[in-house]
C-alpha cells in the first residue's frame, strides 16, 4: 500500500508545501500589479485593470478598489457556487488584495520606477503571467474576473471567453478615454499579449520529452531508464519497412533533465539506435500531472 497518499503527515507536509507555492506566486503577482502595473495606469486584464479606471474617476485608490472588489466577488462566488468555489482561489483572492492594500500604506508609489514605459509594461505582463501559470498548475485561480466566468458557466449559455475578454477591451477603450491615447495603446498591448504568456509559461513549466526509440536491444536503454532515471517505457515490436528486419520501439516520457540524460546515453552505448524526440506539455499519468 502507498502509504505516502494516506499518511496524515504527508498530507500535511503536501498542504503545507501547495499554500508555500500559492503564497509565493500570489506575492509575484502582487509585485508585478502593484509597482508596475498601477503607476503607469496600465488598464488591461480582469480586476486590477478595472481598479485603476476606478482609482482615476474616484477618490478611491486602485488598492481599495481591488480590495473591495475581490471580497465582494467572494461573496457573491460563495452564494452562488458554493462549496464548488474553492478555498486556494479564496486564499490567493484575499492575499492580494490584502498584501496591495498593505503595500499602498507601507510603500506609496507616486511614480513608475523608471521612465521606461515599455520596460514596465513587460514587467506588468510577465510577472503575473508566470504567477497565473504556476497558479493554474496547482489546480488554484486569482479569483477576480474567474469567479465572474464561474458563475457565468453555471448559470448562464453566454461565451466565457468572449465576454470576457470584451469586458478587458471595454477597460482598454476607457484607458484612452480616462488618462490619454498612450496609456490606451500600452494597456491594448499588454491585453494581447497576456494570454499568450499565460499560455506559453504553462506549456514551459510542464515540458516534458516524448521518446520515440526504434532499436535492435532495447535491453539496455530500458534499464538505464528504470534504473538510473526512475522511469518507465512502453515496448512493442514492429519491422523496418526497407531491411524487413526486427526492431523493437520504446515509447517513454521524461522531464528535461531526464531527457538529456537518456538522449547522451543513447548516443554513446547505441549510436545506431534511431530517435524522435518530441515536445509535450499535457502529459496525464503516474508521475506527470493528473494523477491521483
Amino acid at each position: 500500500m502507498d502509504t505516502t497518499i494516506h499518511s496524515p503527515k504527508q498530507r500535511l507536509l503536501h498542504v503545507l508545501a501547495d499554500y508555500m507555492i500559492l503564497t509565493c506566486a500570489t506575492l509575484l503577482m502582487v509585485v508585478g500589479i502593484y509597482f508596475f502595473k498601477f503607476p503607469n495606469n496600465f488598464s488591461f486584464g480582469g480586476v486590477s485593470g478595472f481598479s485603476i479606471v476606478l482609482g482615476k474617476l474616484t477618490p478611491i485608490s486602485p488598492g481599495t478598489w481591488t480590495l473591495y472588489i475581490n471580497m465582494g466577488l467572494l461573496l457573491v462566488g460563495f452564494l452562488l457556487l458554493g462549496r464548488s468555489f474553492g478555498m486556494r482561489t479564496t486564499y490567493v483572492s484575499v492575499l492580494m488584495s490584502v498584501s496591495i492594500s498593505a503595500l499602498e500604506r507601507w510603500a506609496p508609489m507616486t511614480a513608475p520606477l523608471t521612465n521606461q514605459p515599455m520596460l514596465e509594461l513587460l514587467f506588468a505582463i510577465g510577472l503575473p503571467a508566470v504567477s497565473s501559470a504556476i497558479l493554474f498548475n496547482i489546480g488554484a485561480s486569482s479569483g477576480g474576473t474567474d469567479i465572474v466566468a464561474m458563475i457565468l458557466r453555471k448559470y448562464t449559455s453566454i461565451h466565457i471567453g468572449t465576454s470576457l475578454f470584451l469586458v478587458d477591451l471595454g477597460m482598454v477603450v476607457s484607458a484612452a478615454f480616462v488618462f490619454d491615447v498612450q496609456t490606451g495603446l500600452f494597456s491594448l498591448v499588454g491585453l494581447l499579449a497576456k494570454s499568450l504568456a499565460v499560455d506559453n509559461v504553462i506549456e514551459s513549466i510542464n515540458l516534458c520529452k516524448y521518446f520515440t526509440i526504434i532499436c535492435d536491444d532495447p535491453k539496455p536503454i530500458c534499464d538505464y531508464i528504470i534504473h538510473t532515471l526512475n522511469r518507465s517505457a512502453t515496448t512493442f515490436h514492429a519491422e523496418g519497412t526497407y531491411s524487413h528486419s526486427d526492431k523493437v520501439i520504446v515509447l517513454t516520457v521524461m522531464r528535461r533533465n531526464q531527457a538529456v540524460q537518456l538522449r547522451n546515453f543513447i548516443r554513446m552505448h547505441s549510436p545506431g539506435t534511431f530517435m524522435m524526440i518530441t515536445n509535450s506539455s499535457e502529459i496525464i499519468g503516474k508521475g506527470f500531472r493528473g494523477f491521483n
